[in-house]
C-alpha cells in the first residue's frame, strides 16, 4: 500500500490514495499502522475516494489513531487537498470534497498555504451531541475537583470550549480525559483550553477526542474562536497560536461561514505491506 506522511503543524497524518489502488483497513489494522514504533505512526488517517456526489471533487474519510471513524478535521483537510495536487489527481486550486457529514470547499493559495471552508457552526444541542436541559450562553463541568464554565459548538464534530487564564499551568491531559468522556456528550467531544491575549490573537491546547493532546487541531481553532466571538470577547478576524504553530481564523457570525487558513507540508512518500 502506497501512502504519503504529512503534517500540518505537527498535526501528521498519512495519506492513502484509494482511486488508483485497491486495499481495506480493518480498525485494528489502522490503530497497528499508527504505532510510531512499528507502524508508520499518525495523528489521523485520510483516505482519498472518488465523488459520491455531482459538482464534487473528492470524497474524504477520516480515521484516528485507534481506528475510529470521524468526521471533520481542519488541519487533515489541508494536507489532503496539497496531496490530491502533488499526486496530480486534480490541477484545480479550488477543490470541493464531501466527507460523511459535510461539503468542504479547499483553496490553495500557494503551494503550502491553503484556507478551508470549514462551513456553518452549529450550537443545536441535538446536532453536537450534547445532553443538558440548560440552553444558557454557558454551561458549567466538575472535573479534577475544579469547576468549569465551558461552551460548546460543532464544527462537523462536537467541541467543548473553556477559556483559562494560564495555557501553561492548565492541566489539559487531566482535564481533558474527564471532559471528553463525561456523560453530556454521549458521542464524546474534542475539548478545547483557550487562553485570550487579545481580542484578536488567542493561545490554544486541544484534547481530541480518542487521541489525546496534539501540537494542534484545526476544527478546534475555529470552535473556540467562533465560541469566543458569539461570547463577545473576540473580533471576527483571530490568530491562533497552537503548540505545532499558527493558524487564521475568520467568521462574520450567525449564517456565515468559518474560513481557516495556515500551512500543509509533505515530508515522504513509502510503501507498506500489510
Amino acid at each position: 500500500m502506497i501512502f504519503s506522511k504529512m503534517h500540518s503543524l505537527r498535526n501528521d497524518f498519512v495519506i492513502i490514495d484509494s482511486i488508483t489502488q485497491e486495499f481495506f483497513l480493518s480498525p485494528k489494522l489502522i490503530n497497528k499502522i499508527s504505532d510510531r514504533h512499528s507502524g508508520i505512526g499518525f495523528d489521523q488517517l485520510l483516505i482519498v475516494e472518488p465523488p459520491v456526489a455531482p459538482n464534487f471533487d473528492f470524497h474524504y474519510r477520516i480515521f484516528n489513531s485507534n481506528g475510529s471513524e470521524v468526521f471533520q478535521c481542519g488541519n487533515g483537510a489541508r494536507c489532503f487537498a496539497l496531496f490530491v495536487r502533488l499526486k496530480k489527481l486534480t490541477d484545480k486550486t479550488i477543490i470541493k470534497v464531501t466527507t460523511k457529514v459535510t461539503n468542504m470547499v479547499l483553496k490553495i493559495i500557494d503551494n503550502n498555504l491553503i484556507c478551508v471552508n470549514m462551513n456553518k457552526p452549529n450550537f443545536n444541542h441535538s446536532k453536537i451531541p450534547f445532553k443538558m436541559n440548560d440552553n444558557g450562553q454557558l454551561y458549567y463541568i466538575q472535573a479534577a475537583g475544579k469547576f468549569l464554565k465551558f461552551d460548546i459548538v460543532s464544527i462537523g464534530n462536537p467541541h467543548c470550549v473553556i477559556q483559562v487564564k494560564d495555557l501553561n499551568t492548565t492541566q489539559v491531559d487531566l482535564l481533558g480525559s474527564i471532559i471528553e468522556k463525561h456523560h453530556y456528550f454521549p458521542e464524546s467531544t474534542n475539548v478545547n483550553f483557550m487562553e485570550i491575549i487579545n481580542i484578536e490573537h488567542i493561545r490554544l491546547r486541544v484534547y481530541e477526542r480518542g487521541i489525546g493532546e496534539t501540537y494542534a487541531c484545526g476544527s478546534g481553532a475555529c470552535a473556540a474562536v467562533v465560541c469566543g466571538i458569539k461570547q463577545g470577547i473576540l473580533e471576527s478576524k483571530v490568530r491562533v497560536d497552537l503548540p505545532g504553530g499558527t493558524l487564521y481564523i475568520s467568521w462574520e457570525g450567525k449564517g456565515k461561514s468559518i474560513y481557516m487558513t495556515g500551512p500543509a507540508t509533505h515530508i515522504y512518500d513509502g510503501c507498506i505491506y500489510i
